[in-house]
C-alpha cells in the first residue's frame, strides 16, 4: 500500500503523523511511504531522517494521493479537495463536532478511521490516551499561566504561601484528562475537587490521591457549587465519538470571580461550558466571556509536538501496520479495536454516536464489510 504522510495546516500544529520509526515499520512490512517536505521538522525529524529509513520526500499533492492518509489532526476545508472514493484517513476526526468535515467524507466516499474512537480490549481508548494524558496535564500549566495578573488573570498562585489560602482547582471528569489535571494540581499545592459520574472511578481517585483530593458525584448542583468557588475550572468529559455534553451553565460562569480562568480540553467535540463558544488557536488562545477567562485551543498537545508525536504514534503504529497488511475491510473484521474506529466507509456514518449527534443516518459498518 502507499501511504502518505502530509504536514500538519491547523494553527500552530507542529505534530506529524508518523514517526521515522514507524515509517520504518511500514517500510519494513512492504509498503511505501511518502513523507511531504518538512512534515516532521516541528516535532524534531528532518526529511533526512526519513529517508534514511526508506521513505520518499514529495510535495503535498503527493502525499494526498496516497492509498491511506496518516494524520494527526482532522483535514481541514483547504484539504477536502483532495478526497476520493476509497481512500482511507487515519487521523483524529472528531466528526461530532464537526458537520462539514462528515459530510465532505460521506460525499466523497472516504474511509475514516478516528484514532478517538477506537475502543481497546479493555473497553478503554488507547489512541486517544496519549493525548489525553498531556492534555491533561498541559490544561494545569495553562490554567496556572492565564491566572497570572500579566497575562489577564485574577494574579492568584495556586500553591498559595505561608498564610495564604491555596488556590481552588475544579476537574469536571475523572477519565485520563481528568486524573492527569488533578495530578498535576495536586503537585502544585492546590486544592482540587474533581467530579464524575462514575461512583467507582472517584473511589479510585479518593483512594490514589489518599484524601488530597475532593471528589465529587458529577450532579448539576455539585458541578455549579464547585465550579462557582474555583480559581481554574478544567473540563475534561469525553463521550467517545459522541458531542460532549454542557454541563456548567452562563448562570454558573458568571457567579465565578473575575479574573478565574476555564480550561475546555473536549472543546474539539464541543466542550462542556455553555460559555465556550468556539475553539481558540495558540496564536490566540484565550478570550473572556463574563470576567473570566476562556482557554479552548482543540489542539493542546501540539504546543509539545516532541513529546506529543513519540507518544501517539507509539500507540498508532500497530492499527496502522494492520490496516496497511489487510486493507480496511479485512483488517476491521479481525480487529475489533480498528472496527470501533471506522467512522465513515463507502459514503456511509459507521459511527452511532456521530450519527446520534449529528442526526444522520446511522449504518452498521457490519453490514457493509460483511
Amino acid at each position: 500500500m502507499l501511504i502518505g504522510i502530509p504536514k500538519e495546516i491547523k494553527n500552530q500544529e507542529e505534530r506529524v503523523g508518523a514517526t521515522p520509526s514507524m515509517v520504518a515499520s511500514l517500510i519494513s512490512a512492504g509498503h511505501e511511504v511518502i513523507v511531504e517536505h518538512k512534515a516532521g521538522t516541528g516535532s524534531g525529524f528532518t526529511d533526512a531522517d526519513y529517508t534514511a529509513v526508506g521513505a520518499q520526500i514529495g510535495s503535498a499533492d503527493e502525499a494526498w494521493q496516497a492509498e491511506m492518509v496518516i494524520k494527526v489532526k482532522e483535514p481541514l476545508e483547504a484539504e477536502y479537495h483532495y478526497f476520493r472514493p476509497g481512500m482511507i484517513i487515519y487521523t483524529y476526526l472528531h466528526l461530532a463536532a464537526d458537520p462539514q468535515l462528515t459530510a465532505a467524507m460521506l460525499e466523497k466516499g472516504v474511509m475514516g478511521v478516528a484514532y478517538e474512537t477506537m475502543v481497546g480490549r479493555n473497553g478503554g481508548l488507547p489512541l486517544l490516551a496519549p493525548m489525553s494524558e498531556i492534555a491533561g496535564r498541559m490544561s494545569v500549566q495553562v490554567g496556572t499561566h492565564f491566572l497570572e495578573e500579566p497575562h489577564g488573570g485574577k494574579g492568584r498562585l495556586l500553591a498559595g504561601t505561608t498564610g495564604v489560602a491555596r488556590g481552588k482547582v475544579t476537574v469536571i471528569g475523572a477519565g485520563t484528562v481528568g486524573f492527569n489535571a488533578a495530578k498535576i494540581a495536586v503537585g502544585l499545592g492546590a486544592q482540587v475537587t474533581i467530579l464524575d459520574i462514575n461512583a467507582s472511578r472517584l473511589e479510585y481517585i479518593d483512594n490514589l490521591f489518599d484524601g488530597k483530593v475532593q471528589t465529587l458525584m458529577s450532579t448539576p448542583h455539585n458541578i455549579a457549587a464547585a465550579v462557582e468557588k474555583a480559581d481554574l475550572a478544567i473540563g475534561a468529559v469525553l463521550i467517545p465519538g459522541a458531542k460532549a455534553p454542557t454541563l456548567v451553565t452562563t448562570e454558573t460562569i458568571d457567579k465565578m470571580e473575575d479574573g478565574s480562568v476555564i480550561v475546555d480540553v473536549p472543546i474539539d467535540q464541543g466542550g462542556i461550558f455553555e460559555t465556550t463558544t468556539h475553539a481558540t488557536t495558540h496564536d490566540d488562545p484565550v478570550y473572556v466571556s463574563h470576567g473570566v477567562i476562556h482557554y479552548t485551543v482543540a489542539n493542546i498537545p501540539g504546543a509539545v509536538p516532541k513529546t506529543a508525536t513519540e507518544a501517539l504514534t507509539s500507540a498508532t503504529t500497530g492499527p496502522a501496520l494492520k490496516i496497511a497488511n489487510l486493507g480496511i475491510a479485512a483488517a476491521a473484521k479481525s480487529d475489533h479495536e480498528i472496527a470501533t474506529g471506522v467512522n465513515t466507509y463507502d459514503g456511509n456514518l459507521t459511527s452511532r454516536a456521530v450519527a446520534d449527534s449529528l442526526k444522520l443516518t446511522y449504518t452498521p459498518l457490519d453490514d457493509l464489510i460483511g
